[in-house]
């Protein structure tokens, strides 16, 4: 039995709707040894297609400036091994996503370069030793939905469910604090882009600061963000902020808007689950943005196993890209700027529960298993239809031992739209910093900055 399906076994004794205590200190001696201490698989592959973790990259490569936001690519030099057309497609095809199968299919001059794998990802040893920690001491409440007992780590490095699985998503290190300047444009079915907001976020994770040293309680923040919109016209002014606690049943997400033509701030509960988001000019539900957000409560996640699949990774050449409209090209984004690898992901498939409402009928997640970070997702409708697709693009901060997947891609594969959210590149990277004072994150001051 192979080390997924053995946890998997695992799951399935887990009884929904209870808590769920931390693995044994004889599965946790595995940590650090045969896994490495988020869990993933040491060792490479048999084909030798995925290397064995080294503790990725620290070192950043010639050309980088110190103190920069815009990473160089490492990796700038090398070809692609394969490219996956609509031709080759059916030869690599337990490694494709549905989502990317698809693209595939209605597009026949997409493409899907692969290039060598490298597993990159790098994080700071106080997230690693905390990791190892809540190993035996994390456990999920409310059927999974809450969470207590982790501390500064993923909380969950050896999942036996899907919850457990999704929550090393929601709580996975990118950061204590960070912000940068970016760009969302839309695609339309005719190849013509169109801007739909340009801003500037703020993203903090409360949970990762280093003066935390006791347990995340039910109500304490894990998760803020702010956003102020500078463009189009139609947007400039407006800003949001959304904050995120322990356990949603606990206190459900926060949020609030300002809008300049009424000059206040409003509560803004709808800012969650499927609404759209204008962010992308409704090509997305707030609950794509970094393609799975929020509380889980109206699904069944179901933890299917680990599979090697072909995901964007080590994408600083679009991640990075100078000129948008080298990047929205028709139908698809510029193929050539995407890079490819085969990486080992857990599988999460969600279903919505009875009686729940939700555009999304089914969505399956592919989570990198060196960052637990969503590369991709597959969205059903409620006739069991692929409806759209999506993807993170992972981007390693090797000078800050942070990931980066800030950059996605969300496919309408049925109106032929796409949108591209966060591109970052005509702008100045992204900053990891201090987190913002307390009063910064008060309704008060969103409504000060959002003045225009």
């Amino acid at each position: 039995m192979t080390f997924a399906k053995t946890l998997l076994a695992g799951a399935l004794l887990t009884m929904v709707g209870t808590a769920h205590a931390g693995v044994t200190p004889e599965e946790a001696k595995q940590l650090g040894t045969k896994l490495t201490r988020v869990g993933a698989e040491m060792a490479g592959n048999a084909s030798g297609t995925i290397p064995a973790y080294t503790g990725g990259v620290t070192t950043a490569p010639a050309g980088f400036k110190a103190g920069s936001a815009i990473r160089v690519d490492p990796f700038a030099k090398e070809k692609p091994r394969v490219t996956i057309t609509a031709k080759n497609m059916a030869q690599y095809e337990g490694q494709l996503t549905v989502g990317a199968k698809a693209l595939l299919t209605k597009y026949p001059d997409y493409k899907i370069e692969v290039y060598p794998t490298h597993r990159s990802v790098a994080l700071p040893d106080r997230v690693l030793d905390n990791t190892l920690a809540n190993a035996t001491r994390a456990t999920t409440s409310n059927g999974g939905l809450g969470i207590s007992g982790a501390i500064g780590g993923y909380p969950f490095p050896i999942p036996k469910t899907g919850y457990e699985a999704m929550w090393n998503h929601l709580l996975r290190y990118v950061g204590v604090a960070s912000n940068f300047k970016y760009d969302n444009w839309n695609v339309d079915a005719s190849g013509t882009p169109a801007l739909a907001t340009s801003g500037k976020l703020y993203v903090e994770y409360p949970y990762y600061d280093p003066k935390n040293t006791q347990p995340a309680q039910e109500t304490d923040t894990y998760f803020r963000t702010k956003i102020f919109y500078t463009a189009p016209a139609r947007r400039a002014g407006e800003a949001l902020m959304a904050v995120d606690v322990v356990n949603p049943l606990k206190r459900p997400r926060r949020a609030w808007l300002y809008l300049p033509g009424q000059r206040r701030v409003k509560l803004a509960p709808d800012i969650s689950y499927d609404t759209p988001n204008p962010g992308t000019a409704g090509s997305a539900t707030y609950d794509d943005a970094w393609l799975f957000n929020g509380a889980m409560d109206r699904f069944d996640f179901k933890l299917v196993g680990k599979k090697e699949m072909l995901v964007p990774y080590n994408t600083y050449a679009l991640t990075y890209h100078k000129k948008a409209s080298e990047v929205t090209t028709p139908k698809f984004v510029n193929p050539d700027l995407v890079r490819w690898e085969l990486h080992r992901v857990w599988v999460v498939e969600a279903t919505l529960k009875p009686g729940k409402r939700h555009i999304y009928h089914k969505r399956t997640f592919y989570l990198d298993e060196d960052s637990w970070t969503a590369l991709a997702a597959d969205q059903y409708d409620a006739n069991g239809k692929l409806y759209r697709a999506s993807f993170a693009h992972m981007a390693p901060s090797y000078d800050a031992n942070t990931p980066n997947s800030e950059t996605q891609v969300f496919y309408d594969l049925t109106s032929g739209v796409y949108n591209i959210s966060f591109l970052m590149g005509p702008y100045d990277g992204i900053h990891y910093t201090n987190p913002l004072p307390a009063k910064e994150w008060s309704p008060d001051a969103l409504a000060g900055a959002g003045i225009r």
